[in-house]
């Protein structure tokens, strides 16, 4: 066997050691102390090993028009075009950083008129390579195929908050036609008492003080009908921007009394939080990379090998450029490496090292977030629904006593400022119970994204 093949034997053997000379730290997930086993305010009939987190979002809701919204938002919206567009930079720099693994192998030719044995024609091929010997790319290659899937998951992050925001603003948009009309009916009820009280002014039945007071609940109507209006066009253009539509009307589906909403909802056990919640999987994402980068920058304080070839031809008579005698071939290896930089390289290594740091204790934070925001969604279903039950029985409470004030006034019995405050009390009723139906829904769509769902 000649030298030159036992060079190329030797350096080929030489490049499968990096397998075992790779440094830096192997990634082992955080512990979370005092974990909780299950949510506090869970229902104690409640299945744990199931969750509304994996129900799809299509399937939580019964109102074609608000699904029709949210498949346009998906479509649509600009901020979740700008997490794809993301994850295809990620994509490209991760292929990037796998080419590095590879030789580097090119090529070069040129050609003079003259003979010149300074600038001769030639034609040939060269491969570099520089041997991951110590997993300085690897390292590279797998921080970035982790960020990578947190790009991912900063995607669903996005999804969940999307049909989030868009079921709750509907339901908010359904509430205040709901409100419109209750106002609309309001006006037009205290116009009629208006006329009436007017009539009876006029003939000296009643004091001036009576027609004045039901003037000042006419204006007071008529003032917040006003503010359902500008409300109406905000959230109705809040939802277009959401769906990336132009501003313009929004369709309208069911009443947010008419939507089904499961009084039991499953919420499995918080351990799952990790595996169904985005931004926690990306916050552990962006760890695992960090911990990836503490090798690169180990890697960097030894020396780094390269192989390289090249063969080609060369000759200063351009017509005996392909003889067998202008033929050359040669393979070599280097190794360059640090030396004194007055600690350069180590103080990188401390600070990818406390750059993983920070970011082990953001996914620690991630979780307690995570949990936290699970147990006040569990109270905010739980206690809107006990409040919409109390404002039930007292918008019948305020119904009631309207009638019996109304009777009361008619007989001469109270005076008109009874009936000014049943009414008042009667259509603050109307509205809270209106705003309540509302806050049980968005309650429901935290919940669900607040246990992972929707993307």
């Amino acid at each position: 066997m000649s030298k030159r093949y036992k060079i190329i034997i030797v350096l080929l053997i030489f490049s499968l050691l990096p397998i075992s000379c790779k440094v830096g730290p192997k990634y082992t997930r955080p512990k979370v102390e005092n974990s909780p086993t299950s949510f506090a305010n869970q229902g104690t009939d409640a299945n744990i090993n199931d969750s509304i987190a994996n129900v799809k979002w299509f399937d939580i809701f019964d109102d074609p028009i608000l699904k029709d919204l949210i498949q346009k938002g998906l479509d649509n919206n600009y901020d979740l075009k700008i997490a794809l567009a993301r994850i295809e930079q990620s994509k490209a720099v991760l292929g990037i950083t796998k080419a590095d693994l590879l030789p580097n192998i090119g090529y070069a030719g040129q050609i003079n008129s003259k003979q010149t044995i300074a600038y001769p024609t030639s034609l040939g091929a060269s491969m570099s390579w520089e041997l991951d010997f110590w997993g300085k790319i690897r390292h590279e290659k797998r921080a970035l195929r982790n960020e990578l899937l947190a790009s991912d998951e900063a995607r669903k992050v996005i999804v969940s908050s999307l049909v989030a925001e868009i079921a709750s603003t509907y339901f908010q948009l359904r509430d205040f036609d709901n409100r419109l009309i209750i106002t609309q009916k309001t006006i037009e009820s205290r116009k009629k008492s208006d006329e009436i009280i007017g009539q009876r002014f006029k003939k000296g039945y009643v004091s001036q003080l009576d027609k004045v007071q039901v003037e000042q609940q006419v204006a007071i109507a008529e003032r917040t009908l006003q503010q359902v209006i500008r409300a109406i066009t905000i959230l109705e253009n809040s939802l277009n921007i959401l769906t990336g539509q132009m501003p313009g009307p929004i369709p309208r589906g069911k009443w947010n009394y008419e939507q089904t909403v499961a009084k039991q909802i499953p919420v499995a056990l918080p351990s799952t939080l990790l595996e169904n919640r985005p931004d926690v999987k990306r916050s552990e994402l962006d760890y695992i990379a960090a911990n990836e980068r503490i090798g690169v920058a180990q890697a960097m304080r030894f020396p780094s090998f390269n192989i390289t070839a090249i063969a080609g031809f060369a000759s200063s008579d351009i017509s005996k450029v392909f003889d067998s005698g202008s033929y050359s071939q040669n393979v070599g290896g280097g190794v360059f490496g640090p030396l004194f930089n007055f600690g350069k390289n180590k103080q990188r290594v401390v600070l990818k090292q406390q750059i993983a740091e920070e970011s082990k204790l953001k996914y620690q934070k991630s979780i307690l977030n995570a949990v936290a925001e699970v147990e006040n969604a569990l109270v905010s279903v739980e206690t809107y629904n006990k409040e919409w039950e109390a404002s039930f029985k007292q918008t019948e409470a305020a119904r009631t006593y309207l009638k019996l004030s109304q009777a009361r006034y008619d007989n001469g019995y109270v005076s008109y400022l009874e009936v000014l405050d049943a009414e008042r009390s009667l259509f603050d009723s109307e509205l809270n119970i209106s705003r309540l139906s509302q806050e049980k829904l968005s309650a429901v769509m935290q919940l669900y994204k607040s246990l992972g769902g929707g993307w």
